[in-house]
C-alpha cells in the first residue's frame, strides 16, 4: 500500500490516472497532450505507476499502451475529492 500512495503522491500522476480512468487504454502520447506535460516526465510517471502496480502496459510496435490494473483507485481518488469539496480537507474542518 506504501508504493501506491507514494505513486498517488503527484498532482501528475494523479492527472494521468483519471485520464486512464476515462479511457480504456492511452498511450503516452495521448497523455502528453491532456495533462500538459512533456513525452520523458509522462513516461517517468508511468513508470512510477506501474512499479506500483496501477497502471499496466502493452507493447503494440512501436507504440506502448497504459491502461488501469487498479480500477479501485479511481474511485479512491472519487471519495477524496467528494471529501474535499465537502470541507473535510479543509483545516477549519478539523477545528
Amino acid at each position: 500500500m506504501v508504493r501506491i500512495f507514494h505513486a498517488l503522491g503527484s498532482e501528475a500522476r494523479i492527472c494521468i490516472v483519471q485520464e486512464l480512468s476515462a479511457s480504456s487504454e492511452m498511450c503516452v502520447c495521448d497523455l502528453v497532450g491532456c495533462c500538459g506535460l512533456g513525452w520523458s516526465t509522462v513516461s517517468h510517471h508511468l513508470s512510477i505507476l506501474r512499479e506500483a502496480g496501477i497502471v499496466k502496459d502493452e507493447r503494440r510496435g512501436k507504440q506502448v499502451f497504459y491502461r488501469l490494473a487498479l480500477p479501485c483507485v479511481t474511485d479512491f481518488l472519487r471519495c477524496l475529492e467528494a471529501a474535499d469539496c465537502q470541507g473535510a480537507g479543509s483545516p477549519s474542518a478539523s477545528r
